[in-house]
Order: structure tokens, then sequence, then C-alpha cells
């Protein structure tokens, strides 16, 4: 299930033929200052690549080569026909030229009619009637006979664009706000276009299914309630990837969108950082730029206030706190429609925070994501060890065992294939005794972050006893054991499920994902990393056995035996073992 080689997205595969998403043809005379430039702005924000002519010739003259290329090498054409639009030879050969591009090569045309009539377009009437007037006496003055001719044959191809314009769907402007019109027309072309020009979308190796699931969730066309969708799952398993894929896809969807990534660690990095992420949400769902608080509780307000009036899509990446979750996104309700993804460790965050206790209620939906099988596994480790999707011959065996010990977390497929790219064959059998001995730090790193979130000691030492010895253990046999030895296991349990560090199986079976349980003992390990006697457990035999033999228990609490019993050891207990 995941990521992370970046490739050109399905629907901008042929995008080595365009240069741009947008080419703007308009009247400079009436719009350049006012309407065209806010709408190329808006387009630009939109991350919409567009093509502006900044120049004005004088009519007659013929269209440059620059702009001729500029039409053929967009996606899409927006025409902005204003009242002196039909007086510009210029313009006129651009609407020519933008209305071929459609007939031959199926690109989108969007007409606006700027305080105009289309009927007064279509039939070249009232200022598009005396231009065209105007043409035609200039056609009529010229002495040279070919030259009329060629007028003759312009002003025929000209009455029939304005006529093939004005019968496609456009938008008028007549009684409307400019702001809320620009809106419109760069959510319409951000929808037709599909993903911009210039983004690309990552390659995510066995993310189908939670694609499509997300996305039939997103485009669901129910406009009638406010939906949150949580992605769950341990870290390295693919929220991120998975959230910045389907953002991507349909973010153009939505009238505001915002993708905030990485909450918790941007929160722990600054003394201000939730600050700081409300003001990159405001300023992403308002585009008011002029607002400045710095009070987070007047922040939530504002953010409410936005979010209750603008259908909006929102990504809050890496959720760790109902601090963080209601700071981001309040408890007052969002504008129907919405749509809010939640990343996060903690299975029980979106249900314990304040919108989901309102009275709004939205309606919310759990994805979990869970780890790569056997083959995603070798062809997203192979992607980044041989750049290819099958091993090298000669590597197969040991590409195997590698993917083995990942167990089907991405992140460790990833940061072992890259480090192993271009290495022989020994320098990876090394690398898997030393795997053997002690994690990636890389890996552990990013696993240990849901340990560290855990709120009590006995949560913590709950997990450590269970990594190191109840892993496969009948749930209801280790509860009795632990309960004796005074730790609370059923809170306990439920919290390290909550966190994604442990699962219960279909036969009521502690379950632990391979890398989080040698993490688990690795924090053990760490206690005393040359010295296991002063460790608080052991579960290596070879170790607990020359510890016992040696009667240096003093400092170890727990023993795991050849046997496969375990002992709460006290000072005098180990010669029982011997």
């Amino acid at each position: 299930m995941v990521i992370l080689t970046e490739i050109p997205s399905s629907s901008s595969s042929t995008s080595y033929a365009f240069q741009y998403d947008v080419f703007l043809s308009f009247r400079g005379l009436d719009t350049r200052l006012g309407f065209t430039n806010n709408l190329y702005e808006a387009l630009v924000d939109a991350n919409l690549t567009t093509f502006l002519d900044d120049e004005e010739i004088d009519t007659g003259e013929p269209l440059k080569p620059e702009l001729e290329s500029a039409i053929k090498s967009s996606r899409a054409s927006i025409v902005v026909l204003s009242s002196n639009y039909a007086s510009s030879t210029w313009c006129l050969d651009e609407l020519v030229l933008i209305l071929d591009q459609k007939r031959s090569f199926n690109r989108i045309v969007i007409p606006i009619f700027y305080h105009v009539e289309p009927t007064d377009v279509r039939k070249q009437q009232s200022s598009f009637g005396e231009a065209i007037a105007k043409h035609k006496q200039r056609m009529d003055q010229e002495t040279d006979a070919e030259k009329r001719n060629q007028w003759g044959q312009k002003m025929e191809l000209w009455k029939m664009a304005l006529k093939e314009v004005a019968d496609l769907k456009g938008i008028d402007t007549k009684g409307r706000k400019e702001t809320e019109l620009i809106e419109e027309v760069v959510i319409d072309i951000h929808r037709r276009l599909g993903v911009p020009l210039t983004s690309t979308l990552p390659l995510l190796i066995g993310m189908d299914y939670y694609i499509d699931l997300i996305s039939s969730w997103l485009t669901d066309g129910s406009c009638h309630t406010t939906d949150i969708l949580t992605v769950v799952g341990m870290s390295g398993i693919g929220k991120t990837s998975l959230a910045k894929y389907v953002f991507q896809l349909h973010s153009n969807k939505f009238h505001k969108s915002s993708f905030i990534e990485g909450i918790n660690a941007r929160c722990n990095e600054h003394s201000n950082g939730l600050l700081k992420l409300q003001k990159q949400l405001h300023r992403d769902i308002s585009k008011n730029n002029s607002l400045q608080v710095n009070d987070v509780s007047v922040y939530t307000s504002k953010i409410e206030n936005v979010l209750a009036h603008k259908r909006a899509f929102i990504v809050l990446d890496d959720i760790d706190s109902l601090n963080q979750l209601d700071a981001l996104h309040g408890k007052k309700g969002l504008q129907l429609g919405s749509k809010i993804i939640i990343t996060t460790k903690d299975a029980s965050l979106t249900e314990r925070c304040a919108l989901f206790k309102s009275q709004v209620q939205p309606k919310h939906t759990t994805v979990s994501l869970y780890g790569l099988c056997e083959a995603e596994s070798l062809e997203l480790f192979c992607i980044h060890a041989f750049k290819s999707q099958k091993p090298i011959e000669v590597y197969q065996e040991v590409s195997e065992k590698l993917v083995k010990y990942c167990d089907g977390h991405p992140l460790a497929l990833e940061v072992l294939g890259r480090n192993l790219h271009n290495r022989d064959v020994a320098y990876w059998e090394e690398c898997i005794k030393g795997l053997k001995k002690e994690p990636h730090s890389r890996i552990k790193k990013a696993l240990q972050m849901s340990f560290d979130l855990l709120s009590f000691k006995n949560d913590k030492d709950l997990f450590k006893h269970i990594a190191c010895f109840f892993v496969g253990i009948d749930r209801d046999v280790t509860e009795t054991i632990l309960n004796a030895c005074d730790i609370n296991t059923g809170s306990g349990i439920t919290n390290l499920n909550e966190k994604c560090l442990l699962s219960i199986g279909g036969n009521n079976e502690l379950m632990m994902h391979q890398l989080v349980q040698e993490m688990g003992r690795d924090l053990v390990r760490q206690e005393s990393p040359d010295k296991p006697w002063e460790r608080s457990r052991l579960w290596c035999h070879e170790d607990s056995f020359k510890v016992l033999k040696q009667k240096k228990t003093k400092g170890v609490d727990w023993i795991k035996l050849k046997r496969q019993t375990v002992a709460w050891i006290t000072e005098d207990s180990c010669s029982e073992f011997l």
C-alpha cells in the first residue's frame, strides 16, 4: 500500500505537447486592467499555467507566431467576449484558431459574455455588428483585388466563429458579483482539466482499492451532509501519500481547498506551531492575507466562520491530539457538501473531538490502512533498490529475505531499498545480519512516534511486556498474568489498539506488526545495550539462561525461557528456573 516514486499523472501523460493549461483571449481595451487581470491571478493562484499576452497591436496586424503557438499548446482557452472584442482583428483571428483547435483536438473552450448578450454575438448585432461593419468598410476600401479577397475570406471565418462561440455553453456576467464569477470560472476549468499541467501524482503501489473508495466518497454528489473521513494506520503505512493523491485528484471540485501536512511534527517543533497552521489554513480557504491574529482561540473562530459558508475540501494530516483537531476546524459545523480527511495514528481521535459532540453530527467514515501483500512489497522494494519492478536474478533470494523482514511496511521497503541501491549481494547479506541485531534508525524513529504519544506509563510498560513476551498469546491469558502483576490491561490494551501498536486476531490472540514488535524490544535493549542483566526484560533465550546462571537478575523484572514460559523475576527466584 504505498508510495513514493513520482511520475506524471495519467491526465497529463501527453503533457509534453502542452505548455499551458489555459490561454486567455480578451480585448485589452475593455478588460485588461480589471476583470481579465483578476481572472488571470485567480487561475495562477489555482496552480493553472496560464498564457496572457501583455501587448496590444493595431487592428489589421497579423496574429503573432508566439500567440499561434500558445493557443496550439494550451489545453483550454477562455474567451472574454466584451463589447469591443470584435473590433480587434487580432482577437477574431485568435477566436478562429481557438475554435479550430476545439474541432480538431477536442480542446476545452469557455466563453465569458462580459456585459454583452450572447444573441448579439451570435447574430453580430449591437457593438459586434458595428465592428463587423467597420471591417467590411475597410475591405471595400482595399484597392488590391487579392487582398480584398483575403479580407472577404477572413470575414466569413470571423462571422462563423462568433456564431459558433455564442452557441457554446458559456458564463454570463450580467447581474453577478465579479469575485463569485471568477471563482466559478476557476472551479469549472479546474474540473474540466482535471489535474493541472504542472502537477504530478505519486505512484501508489497497492492503493487502488483505497483510492477508489475515497474518490467515491468525495464525489458521491451528497451535498446534503457534511462528511469527515479518518484514515487510520501505523506510522509509515502510507496515510499521507494516499491523502495527497486524492487531494490532488479532487481538490479542483471544491470552492476552497487546503492540505495541511505533518501537523503533529510542526506543532512539536515550534511553540507557536499550531497558530502557524491555523494561519495557513485560513489563508488557503479565505484568500485573506491581511488578518493578523496571534491567539489560537480567536483564529479557531475565524476558521469556523469561513468553513460555515464555503464548500471546502480540507486534509488535516497527522493529527495526534484533540487540541490540534479542535483548533483546526472547531465545532460549529461546516458548509453542506464540504469534505474533511483526517490522517492519524489514533483511531479514537475523531470520536472524541468537539465536532462530534456538537449538534451538527456529521456523517463519519473510517478507513484503516494495512500493510502490502508479498507481491506488492516486492514490487515497491524493487522500484527503490533496482529502479525496476522485479529483482535482478542474483538478488532474488536476498530481496525476498528483506521483503519478508519488512512485513509489508511501505516506509521500511522504501528506506531499505534506497539504502541498498547499487550495493553488491555481500553488502545486502551484512545488512540483513545487522537488522537482526538492531532496527534501522529511520524506521524505528517513525514507528516510535506512536509509542511516544502514549499518555500513561502503564500503557508504555504494557506495550513493552507484550512486545517482548505476549505476541501470539491469547488475550485473556495475557490479561490474567499481567493483572496479577498489578498492570492495568483493560484500558491499556484498548489504548494500544487505538494507537495502531496492537491488534486482536480472530482467535483472540494479541497481534503486533513485526517491525513494531522489534521497535518495542529495542526500547528495552537500549536500557543497557551491552549488559542484558541490567535490562528490565529478557526475551532472548541465550541471554535469559546466561543471566540466570550468573544470578545477575537484580535489575530484571521479566524473563522468557526456552520452553516458552514467562516468569516475573524477584530477587530470590532465579534458582527456581535452573
